[in-house]
């Protein structure tokens, strides 16, 4: 089947590689406006979704309508990820309104149920354009609406700085990826903001947006129907200001000495803590790799940044974009869940139950340091889920109970979870070299010690407090829970 062209004002754009077609509809000339829905691009600027929607727009003669939904009822829906996301959606309300594009936002709660609103919104609609993302909620719904929708349904990829599909489907391994991949870096990292031409659209909608800039977020994360267990993280505060907050102590703290401290997790200034805002597309690659290059940090430390921001978070785009589910455990190497499989009936003295694990009490005071931090703050430094992850194999009762477990415990607590990036570590840690040792319960997949934090200068230290550090009373489901969304039982 040949795919759809492109509108010939987005064939001719620059950040045309960022755009593909999710259906054979046409643009409707006679549409009110062109629709933008964002569900995780969620900042008004240095935006490819809505810059694309901004030319088509202007194309066409029509405004842009910048549409954000926040249900009740996606996986995992939390205080802790409902804040995080509706503080992003009030200043990305902000943030159209100052670019002069017309903004609709609405919070589903018991007193303003709305149902299908996309779909509504679309239908007077020139267009549609969306963003381009492989995991989660985000990729499901994409295609839910470009299969129903009457017009031109356009995704656009705004998460990575080189566009996907400059790198093509045929590269398998990360060598061959930064291979295609760097020498197109520094093309791509300056942005044009597309400017309306068209007076910001005025007219009816087929409901009343909530005026979410003007409202109590705590009042509205209070009223919604969800896990009210999971309280918002302290350490993650949501928004732009909080984004630019840590950008700031990214180049002025963190950067000088990046390339020796980033596996140290006993430190303050060892990671960067951009990636929930990353996640939930507050701020954009593009943004943070310009102002490391105008830092006043060594090379290598900028070139180490460059490696984690760019050539791994954007293979782990890469791999998740060639999975049907990258989120699920057949993703993992066949070489490696074959040795687990093998393995599966060995003696696992250390099993935990899933409110030990939840609440980071089994016993192993490494482990526990990692889960509470999870728990916490919403966020674990790197190298301290590396332990924790390979750990879960030993501490569940099977190779798959422990893959869907340490899914389940990221998506739910972490604010960077459900990420292409979090699912690649995962992956990564159930797999990586083949180790020259057959292991009971591991098999030939290496195990990973706690020496890297335990032999820090103070790092005993650091550990003992960190697995004594009080944690909410989340509630404790009988089992991990299946994702609605992947068996389609949800509808948007």
């Amino acid at each position: 089947m040949v795919a759809p062209e492109l509108p010939p004002s987005l064939a001719a754009w620059r950040e045309a590689p960022r755009v593909r077609c999710l259906n054979a509809a046409a643009v409707a000339q006679n549409g009110r406006y062109v629709l933008c829905w964002l569900q995780q691009a969620l900042r008004a600027r240095d935006n490819p979704v809505i810059d694309a929607a901004v030319r088509l727009g202007n194309a066409l003669g029509r405004p842009v309508l910048v549409y954000h939904g926040v249900r009740e009822d996606y996986p995992h829906a939390s205080d802790r990820l409902h804040h995080f996301i509706l503080g992003a959606s009030r200043d990305l309300a902000s943030g159209c309104r100052a670019r002069g594009l017309a903004f609709a936002c609405h919070v589903d709660r018991v007193e303003r149920r709305e149902k299908g609103l996309v779909h509504r919104l679309g239908h007077d609609a020139a267009a549609i354009v969306l963003e381009d993302q492989p995991t989660f909620v985000a990729r499901w719904q994409a295609n839910r609406v470009a299969a129903r929708a009457a017009v031109a349904v356009l995704a656009v990829n705004a998460a990575c700085v080189v566009p996907p599909a400059l790198i093509g489907a045929d590269v398998r391994g990360r060598s061959a990826f930064l291979r295609r991949h760097e020498p197109e870096r520094d093309a791509w990292l300056d942005s044009v903001e597309e400017a309306p031409d068209v007076r910001r659209h005025d007219g009816p909608l087929p409901f009343v947006p909530d005026e979410i800039a003007e409202m109590d977020l705590d009042a509205l994360v209070g009223g919604s129907a969800i896990d009210h267990s999971l309280p918002a993280s302290a350490a993650h505060p949501p928004g732009r200001g909080a984004a630019e907050e840590r950008l700031a102590r990214l180049l002025s703290a963190v950067l000088p000495g990046y390339s020796s401290t980033r596996n140290d997790a006993t430190r303050g200034d060892g990671a960067s803590g951009l990636s929930p805002y990353l996640h939930f597309g507050v701020i954009g690659p593009r943004e943070v790799m310009a102002r490391v290059a105008g830092a006043a940090a060594g090379a290598p430390h900028k070139r180490k940044f460059a490696d984690e921001l760019l050539g791994w978070r954007e293979w782990f785009h890469h791999q998740a974009r060639q999975l049907n589910a990258p989120e699920r455990y057949d993703r993992v190497a066949g070489w490696a869940r074959a040795t687990l499989a093998e393995h599966a009936a060995d003696p696992r003295p250390d099993l935990a139950s899933l409110r030990q694990l939840l609440r980071g009490e089994t016993g192993d005071e490494t482990w526990d340091a990692c889960q509470r931090q999870f728990m916490a703050e919403g966020w674990m430094h790197n190298n301290l889920r590396m332990y924790w992850c390979k750990r879960l194999i030993a501490l569940t009762p099977s190779p798959e109970a422990a893959w869907a477990t340490a899914c389940y415990l990221n998506d739910r607590l972490s604010l960077d979870g459900r990420d292409p990036s979090t699912y690649g570590n995962i992956a990564a840690m159930f797999a990586g070299a083949p180790s020259d040792h057959e292991r009971s319960v591991y098999g030939r997949v290496a195990t990973r010690g706690d020496g890297s934090t335990r032999r820090r200068d103070g790092g005993d230290v650091w550990l003992a407090r960190a697995a004594s550090r009080p944690v909410p009373a989340v509630s404790v489901p009988a089992t991990v829970p299946v994702d609605p969304y992947l068996t389609g039982e949800v509808t948007i």
